[in-house]
């Protein structure tokens, strides 16, 4: 296995320009995943001039909204952030559906990574557990992936 070349990527450059898109809808939730992801990647060295936050009204919106950021050709990496809650969200399915899969033909698109940070939960009570408190806070492992990706396709070429 030591003879086999690896491409990995990894979290020490800190390089890169970041755009968070944000959606409002569950703000009480979504802003952890904002607040967890922007401290991520200014511990990992961003300078936070290259971060930049766009809010969309909710995470069905989200596609539309990296679409439109990938477009302009000015970041490296995508980070998506918001929450779908079942108890809360009329078209559960539909939405969460549709999000997921907007923002990954989006990446698919424009050959950008956009790192998914989208809760998709039950009940309030699990989007709370993953925005910070018992299973961690997904918008740092969004802004890890962001980071992640940047680095591996600078490193590919």
């Amino acid at each position: 296995m030591t003879d086999i070349r690896t491409i990995e990527g990894d979290f020490t450059s800190g390089k890169g320009k970041y755009t968070l898109v944000v959606g409002r809808w569950n703000s009480f939730v979504v802003e952890h995943l904002l607040e967890g992801a922007i401290d991520t990647l200014r511990r990992h060295g961003v300078d936070q001039k290259h971060i930049s936050v766009v809010r969309a009204p909710g995470a069905f919106e989200i596609p539309l909204v990296c679409k439109k950021v990938a477009a302009r050709g000015d970041v490296d990496a995508i980070i998506a952030l918001g929450a779908v809650i079942r108890g809360g969200t009329p078209h559960f399915e539909h939405v969460a559906g549709e999000c997921t899969k907007g923002i990954a033909q989006v990446s698919m698109e424009y050959g950008l990574p956009i790192a998914f940070g989208v809760l998709t939960v039950d009940s309030i009570e699990q989007a709370v557990e993953r925005s910070g408190t018992k299973a961690g806070n997904k918008g740092v492992e969004a802004a890890l992936s962001a980071l992640e990706m940047v680095s591996l396709l600078g490193k590919i070429g």
